[in-house]
């Protein structure tokens, strides 16, 4: 690289490059620093080699330290601004500052330790790009987002794919509803060593947005590799793609929709596929208005579903009328729901948590994840194989971290704990870990690939008390109790 500026300033850069390269923490005081430094320079080309070494030094971008992201972006432009889950998707208001007329843009904002958001940048008001000096992207409904995911964010194991791992199968087909007067494309999982003359039939995962489960959740492969790892039971899985997802999740076919599943969709699979045909090995599972329907399901049809699974759950159309008959009707006495949501998703927020409140009082039994993200596929296929291990465990094992059971008990040091506590994982398996609240929430997770004997939980922030650390993994599911001390 050729300096520019004289040797005057070259010693005062060099000293800010060796402090960037070697401070681990106080990236917001030394990003002023820089910018302090870059506004004293003679000259724009001097700014710009300056930039050049600063550069070339940042770990990754958005460059996190602590709590903490910056937002940078370097190039040529009008106005700059983010936009994500964080603010609604919105750029106004979230403009990035172009330093000291150079071509350096910067945003610096707090997140939670664990937080994975998505976002996008906005260039010149109307250019909505990725960001291009990041290199992580998570897919949505319309297209790749940058993905921002902090420190103690675990990225989720069960997504990936591994040399060694059986493969099911994904076949697609057709199926037309008189209720509906719709045809609907199916997309049919069939796992590994599927076989009709097996003594006991298949339990079933019935999907809505099926296509973008598959695709954008990688479903298929989530089911691959928890039925590799010990932690469900071989289970078909049913993805159904809607013709017109907010008339038949949520509008005017809403209801002829749920007597689709009931009547055509259900008998359908039972008649082509060796299935169980039982409720208890049933599960409807949605995200946002797919939510919505699935509760609208369930609660029509509780003699064919007793799992429910709600990514999300959007209740708010037609006056939260779901919502409303959820809390007018008696439950199923074996109905189990598992919901997961983002902290970042508005009113949504506060709609769940009701709603979880409703499922505490019915005595269903239920467990429920609310995570520093937004509405976002990358939250729900991380929080897919959560519902399906409640759904679908293998046989003998407990159903349910809130069931009683007689599972092995946990290694935990130390034990009570006040930051961090260390939790045995059984080398020779990947292995799920889960720290659960005494509501059933579960408020934080972890995976480990094998190879690894121990986990860290970070403890920081969580009110003192008792919480249930729950490991699954081939080896077994194990439960410890966690004293967490002030």
């Amino acid at each position: 690289m050729q300096h520019l500026f004289t040797s005057t300033w070259r010693p005062a850069l060099v000293l800010f490059v060796l402090t960037l390269g070697l401070n681990a923490r106080g990236s917001a005081q030394t990003l002023d620093a820089f910018l302090s430094h870059l506004a004293g320079l003679p000259s724009p080309a001097a700014r710009e080699t300056a930039i050049d070494s600063f550069w070339a030094q940042l770990p990754a971008v958005p460059w996190i330290d602590g709590d903490t992201a910056h937002f940078l972006y370097r190039g040529t432009a009008t106005s700059m601004a983010v936009a994500g889950d964080f603010n609604g998707w919105n750029p106004a208001g979230s403009s990035l500052t172009q330093a000291s007329a150079s071509t350096l843009w910067h945003r610096s904002l707090v997140f939670e330790p664990e937080a994975r958001l998505d976002y996008k940048l906005v260039r010149n008001g109307s250019e909505w790009i990725l960001d291009p000096a990041n290199p992580n992207t998570v897919s949505g409904g319309f297209g790749p987002n940058s993905e921002l995911a902090m420190p103690a964010y675990v990225q989720p194991w069960e997504i990936e794919t591994y040399a060694g791992v059986p493969a099911g199968t994904v076949s697609t087909t057709t199926l037309a509803s008189t209720e509906t007067g719709k045809t609907y494309s199916l997309q049919i999982y069939l796992p590994p060593g599927y076989d009709e003359e097996r003594a006991e039939g298949y339990p079933v995962a019935y999907f809505q947005d099926g296509h973008e489960y598959v695709a954008l959740a990688n479903a298929a492969r989530i089911f691959d590799n928890l039925l590799d790892s010990g932690l469900i039971e071989p289970v078909i899985g049913v993805f159904v793609r809607p013709t017109n997802r907010n008339d038949e999740y949520a509008g005017a076919l809403r209801n002829a929709y749920a007597d689709f599943f009931g009547l055509e969709l259900i008998p359908y699979i039972d008649e082509t596929y060796h299935t169980v045909s039982s409720p208890l090995r049933r599960a409807v599972i949605g995200a946002s208005f797919g939510g919505n329907i699935s509760a609208i399901i369930t609660l029509a049809y509780p003699d064919l579903f007793s799992n429910c699974g709600l990514h999300s759950g959007a209740f708010w159309p037609n006056a939260y009328d779901t919502y409303n008959d959820w809390l007018a009707s008696t439950p199923a006495p074996d109905l189990r729901v598992a919901a997961a949501w983002g902290t970042y998703e508005g009113s949504l927020v506060g709609n769940m948590n009701d709603f979880v409140g409703v499922l505490e009082a019915e005595g269903t039994e239920h467990v429920w994840q609310e995570r520093p993200e937004g509405h976002s596929w990358g939250l729900w296929r991380s929080t897919l194989d959560d519902m399906l291990v409640l759904f679908f465990p293998p046989e003998g094992r407990p159903v349910g971290i809130t069931s009683p059971s007689s599972p092995e008990a946990l290694s935990l040091f130390p034990n009570p704990a006040s930051n961090r506590v260390w939790v045995a994982t059984p080398a020779a398996h990947a292995t799920t870990i889960q720290l659960v609240d005494a509501g059933g929430r579960v408020i934080q997770r972890a995976a480990t690939a094998p190879g690894s004997s121990s986990t860290e939980l970070n403890l920081n922030g969580l009110a003192p008390g008792l919480y249930q650390v729950l490991q699954q993994s081939a080896a077994g599911v194990s439960v410890g109790r966690l004293v967490v001390l002030p």
